[in-house]
């Protein structure tokens, strides 16, 4: 985890324009992306503990982002096919309410203060013993059940292209040691890329690992299957799970393994192979060990062979959670009425390791007082 000194800690989303706009271009732009939504944003408006939600539209002229800051969720995310239409690659559910449900999948979310599994909810950090909510089995997930993707996020700037959004967990929050300060950057770039910065800073030793929650499908949200797409990523290794999906502490090579996605290969292609590990995962759902390079690298790349639509996955993180929608099944109420099938969606989530704060061997997630938990992930579309 890279460290710098800082005196404040806030998650930024930003989106950024590609060229300046003038009040009636923003004007023209903002009613434009609402109207390729498949969601009213009349569905997203309500005060929840007196804190305001709404559903915020950013666009660059092209692609349209729409995030709620529930959660700092993604909700959709249209981007142009290779006929140049556009096509709404992110799943998410029809409204607000549905977003609040127990057990609603984290779609879109930023997850934290540590994204991923923390075995039996417990770790030591310098001689105290911390216990979490148990909320996966006899461990925690993503935070508990009232993580960051349940927190109404402070709208702390907005413009057409950006959103700036902030979340002050407190000490003790969910069981986690210390007052952390976050704030998330979206930044929709003249490439299409949504490029997510996340910054945090605490008065107490913790451990933080945030990451987004967005499950994709290239082909469109509602579509089938992902089982057609092509994916890419650069790990000759990857973190072995137990019974509950909590790693081994081994790294195991990918070679010979279903698990050796360094050439394109279809998400289906070998997902239902016997495979020990693919039977606890009922499918992918492990962190992929990625190559150790300084700053932003390309990591991932998937293709939609349908809508030739290309996503690149750019990150500074050290793991990659593949996830191929096993769990999935008759999701209701989806985005327009839809209902999502069974891994109709995939996600990618760059972060550093599960359990980390109990495997020493593992990349550190301890963030101590004065320095800054700063990450960058980049989804590029193209």
């Amino acid at each position: 985890m890279k460290n710098k000194i800082s005196k404040s800690l806030t998650f930024v989303l930003a989106v950024t324009c590609a060229a300046a706009c003038n009040p009636s271009e923003q004007s023209s732009r903002g009613n434009d992306a609402i109207a390729v939504l498949t969601v009213s944003p009349a569905d997203f408006e309500a005060e929840i503990n007196g804190d305001s939600v709404k559903l915020y539209t950013l666009t660059n002229g092209t692609a349209v982002a729409a995030i709620t800051n529930y959660g700092a969720r993604v909700v959709s995310l249209h981007v142009p096919d290779k006929a140049g239409e556009l096509v709404d690659v992110v799943l998410g559910y029809n409204d607000l309410a549905s977003y609040r449900k127990p057990g609603e999948g984290f779609y879109g979310a930023v997850v934290g203060r540590f994204g991923n599994r923390i075995a039996n909810g417990q770790f030591e950090l310098n001689g105290q013993q911390y216990q979490l909510e148990l909320n996966d089995g006899p461990n925690t997930l993503h935070g508990g059940t009232n993580g960051f993707f349940a927190k109404v996020w402070e709208v702390k700037h907005v413009t057409d292209s950006s959103l700036e959004l902030q979340y002050i967990s407190p000490d003790g929050d969910a069981g986690y040691p210390g007052k952390l300060e976050a704030t998330v950057v979206y930044t929709l770039t003249a490439d299409h890329a949504l490029d997510i910065t996340y910054r945090a800073a605490t008065d107490k030793a913790t451990v933080v690992n945030l990451t987004n929650h967005a499950y994709f499908n290239l082909s469109g949200e509602g579509d089938s299957t992902i089982l057609d797409h092509l994916l890419t990523i650069r790990a000759d290794g990857y973190t072995p799970v137990d019974e509950t999906l909590i790693p081994t502490g081994e790294i195991t090579p990918v070679d010979n393994t279903p698990f050796d996605f360094r050439q394109p290969t279809a998400i289906g292609a070998r997902i239902d192979t016997v495979d020990a590990q693919l039977v606890l995962g009922k499918g992918y759902d492990h962190n992929f060990v990625l190559k150790k390079e300084e700053g932003l690298q390309l990591v991932a790349t998937v293709e939609s062979p349908k809508t030739g639509i290309v996503m690149d996955i750019l990150t500074e993180e050290p793991g990659l959670q593949f996830y191929s929608g096993n769990f999935m099944d008759n999701v209701q109420n989806a985005k327009g009425g839809k209902t999502y099938g069974y891994r109709s969606a995939f996600c990618l989530e760059t972060q550093h390791f599960p359990d980390s704060p109990n495997k020493p061997d593992f990349p550190s997630t301890v963030l101590e007082p004065g320095a800054e938990y700063r990450t960058r992930t980049v989804y590029r579309f193209r």
